[in-house]
Formats: structure tokens, C-alpha cells, sequence
């Protein structure tokens, strides 16, 4: 069994207009979801095995937030430019290559990249937009990633900010 937990980036700013999209960082908000959302991970759920994150700055602001709440030690831990602007098709391409001796990873991006995943992996589940700081966790019947294909994914669970919220 394998398990994809898909983790899109908190809230960014967007007031410095003059910045690179990859470099907007997170607003106070998004620091505030992030780690309202890395608490009730950690408490909640399973580490996962790696966390795999795009090289944006608001998406690498908050997997970093997480990594740290679950103490993971740095080789758990993977900068990949390719996550950054995925398709959906990109992404699955990117799970395929993932070693086998992993049961769980964590994913950290974007949309619509990571709604349309979501959405193809797995039929229970059909999301209009994963918020920020949202995640959907998806599980798989397989030994090894390659086997990963659209529709092969299990509904787990999802959280979103907005929950703990009123």
C-alpha cells in the first residue's frame, strides 16, 4: 500500500508586485494555516517517509513549516523544481519515479496542477479547487509507484484551514 498526500502551498502575498511568481512568499495568513495545518498533522496522522516539495518559495516556506513540526532530518526532505507549474500528467510522472522502498510521500505545490491530480487519481473525491494549505491524502493498492495510473487512487482523507475555522 502507498500513500500520496497532496499539500498545496499556503496563502501567498501578493502585495510586492515586482516579484518573480516563484518567489512570492506567504502571507500572514499563510503562515498562520501552515502551521494550524502542520499541528493537526502531526498530531493526527502518519510521517510520511519524504516530503517532496516545488522549489517556489511559498510552497518550500511551507513545506518547511511541516518538516520541522515532524522533525524530519533534511534526507528526508526534496527540492523539485519539476513540481513548480505541473500539469497533472507531469506530476504522475514524477509519483512513477518514486522509489519503491517509500510508503508515503508528501507532496508541496500548486494549482491547478494538484486539484486535477487529485481529482483523476481518485473518483470518491471531486474537488472544484484545493484551497491553500489544503491536502488530500490518497492511497494506493500497489508495491511499487509505477504502477500509479489515473483512476487507481483511493479516497483517504482531506483537511482544509477552513475546518478549523468559524
Amino acid at each position: 500500500m502507498k500513500e500520496l498526500i497532496l499539500v498545496r502551498h499556503a496563502k501567498s502575498d501578493w502585495e510586492n508586485v515586482s516579484l518573480n511568481d516563484v518567489d512570492r512568499y506567504l502571507s500572514e495568513r499563510g503562515y498562520s494555516d501552515a502551521y494550524l495545518m502542520s499541528e493537526w498533522f502531526a498530531s493526527k496522522q502518519k510521517i510520511p517517509d519524504r516530503i517532496y516539495s516545488s522549489t517556489a518559495t511559498r510552497a518550500l516556506s511551507t513545506a518547511l513549516i511541516f518538516a520541522r513540526k515532524l522533525e524530519l532530518i533534511q534526507t528526508h526532505f526534496v527540492l523539485e523544481n519539476k513540481i513548480y507549474k505541473a500539469s497533472s500528467q507531469t506530476l504522475i510522472s514524477l509519483i512513477q519515479q518514486l522509489p519503491d522502498e517509500l510508503q508515503s510521500v508528501m507532496f508541496f505545490g500548486h494549482n491547478p496542477g494538484f486539484t486535477d491530480l487529485s481529482n483523476e487519481l481518485c473518483g470518491q473525491l471531486k474537488l472544484d479547487n484545493l484551497p491553500t494549505c489544503g491536502m488530500v491524502s490518497i492511497n494506493f493498492e500497489v508495491k511499487n509507484w509505477k504502477s500509479i495510473k489515473i483512476g487507481t487512487g483511493i479516497y483517504n482523507y482531506h483537511q482544509f484551514p477552513k475546518g478549523f475555522k468559524n
